[in-house]
């Protein structure tokens, strides 16, 4: 197979994306999604408002409302945009929606994708092996938290992970958890004691290639659809 071009984007220029796409934000969106798969959940239906994660819960009863607000949580949803805290639940048969301020901005954002996939460390090269497998010729990858001011190097050292992947090099997976554990973002978890950012929110983060599924985003009767996708491939 040829060569793959790996374009890059931000939020703010991901809406012309095309073709294969995949949207990464490590900390935290993305993350706590795959926690929620493994978890057992079987969807995650993805809002861009705050208001539209409400409503969702209105059309969807039983449906587990989690997200953020620049890393807040939010009144009114069931919990916060927190990995370490949805592993210690049993979300078997679950679906949950999920708006938070990078992740699913994202995702929302890129509309003329074919192909859309969500991603963090824990479950990179599962989603390298979805895009591989497709024997395209481009792939888009959005780095969500990259902001002005030096925000967003862990995306950008998630994306890196991807793009090694995608072209069959050897990756420093060391170097790209120091990267994480460095970044602007990846400081505010050195607290024990504060609650909404804790340690384990981080840690869980940085298990790298944990899980053995991509996650797959398509359009759903009532909002945006995430679903596991099994790889060949992929670590057990």
């Amino acid at each position: 197979m040829d060569a793959i071009e790996i374009q890059r984007a931000t939020l703010e220029t991901c809406s012309s994306a095309e073709g294969t796409v995949v949207v990464i934000d490590v900390l935290r969106a993305f993350t706590t999604a795959a926690y929620a798969f493994a978890g057992g959940a079987v969807e995650i239906l993805l809002a861009g408002e705050v208001a539209e994660a409400l409503a969702l819960r209105q059309a969807v009863p039983g449906a587990l409302l989690v997200g953020e607000v620049d890393g807040q949580p939010v009144a009114g949803f069931d919990l916060s945009n927190s990995p370490s805290a949805l592993a210690r639940l049993d979300l078997r048969g679950r679906t949950l929606i999920q708006r938070t301020t990078a992740g699913t901005q994202g995702v929302v954002r890129v509309r003329r994708a074919s192909f859309l996939l969500a991603t963090g460390l824990c479950n990179a090269q599962a989603t390298a092996h979805a895009v591989l497998r497709r024997a395209l010729e481009s792939v888009t990858l959005v780095q969500t938290g990259v902001h002005p001011g030096g925000w967003g190097d862990e995306d950008v050292a998630c994306a890196d992970l991807l793009q090694a992947y995608l072209e069959g090099r050897p990756a420093d997976h060391v170097s790209i958890i120091e990267r994480v554990r460095a970044s602007r973002s990846g400081r505010h978890y050195c607290d024990p004691a504060n609650p909404v950012f804790p340690p384990a929110d981080l840690e869980c983060a940085l298990q790298v290639d944990r899980f053995d599924f991509a996650m797959q985003v398509r359009s759903g009767p009532v909002a945006l659809s995430m679903k596991p996708i099994r790889v060949s491939g992929s670590p057990a």
